[in-house]
């Protein structure tokens, strides 16, 4: 188990929704210092956060921020984004794009603080997935999320040898501007935050934030037409 109080954390898109909850979460559990990235680190907000510019899917800025918070003991792998092309008329542009946000950003950042965590003594990384990782409905996005998914579970297996524990999240729809125009049931970003933290000093391998999360992933083992209904049709 992790102990916040007394941590230095790293949040990448950490300017808005979760991101900018997350870094206000932390401080409030007692965490020393709060790496808080962003493109333009002008966008964070936050009194204490420790601004760091950061573009998750270009090596030399994953590269140049590692060298400058040589002091992270948790990393959070929060920035991702929404393209949802579809596979058969986007163009496969849009498609590899999503997977370098969603997919080999956090890869690139974990392999880049893999090294910093461990001189620091081991630590916690949590990995923010999506319910869509487990449903195909959002074209690359699902895809891509659950590309992240079994990244996250492999890298569990990889790193627990090496003191560092790994959580993954799954949530459904949240208050962001990510999903302004959506008209559903909404998680607040706060309340994701708490439950992610929870998570991390608990120990727990998966959060699940939500009672969508929770009731998809109880149906993994079933017929596949219980996740597609126009599967049965």
């Amino acid at each position: 188990m992790t102990t916040l109080e007394g941590s230095v954390a790293l949040v990448t898109g950490g300017s808005r929704g979760i991101g900018k909850a997350l870094v206000a979460a932390l401080y409030e559990r007692g965490a020393k210092k709060v790496y808080a990235t962003a493109r333009d680190p002008r966008t964070i907000t936050h009194p204490d956060a420790v601004p760091l510019a950061l573009e998750v899917s270009d090596p030399a800025s994953v590269a140049a921020a590692a060298a400058q918070a040589q002091d992270v003991t948790v990393l959070i792998n929060n920035a991702g984004a929404s393209v949802n092309a579809n596979f058969l008329d986007s163009p496969v542009e849009d498609v590899r794009r999503e997977f370098e946000t969603n997919f080999f950003g956090p890869l690139l950042v974990t392999r880049a603080f893999v090294p910093v965590l461990e001189r620091n003594g081991g630590g916690h990384i949590l990995n923010f997935h999506s319910v869509l990782s487990w449903v195909g409905l959002a074209g690359s996005y699902s895809a891509s999320k659950a590309a992240f998914w079994s990244q996250t579970n492999s890298l569990r297996l990889d790193l627990r040898p090496r003191g560092i524990e790994v959580t993954g999240l799954h949530v459904g729809y949240v208050d962001t501007d990510m999903t302004a125009k959506v008209d559903a049931p909404k998680s607040t970003p706060e309340s994701v935050a708490a439950q992610a933290l929870d998570g991390i000093e608990s120990g727990a391998f998966e959060v699940l934030a939500d009672d969508i999360s929770r009731q998809v992933k109880a149906g993994l083992s079933a017929d596949l037409a219980a996740l597609y209904p126009q599967l049965a049709a």
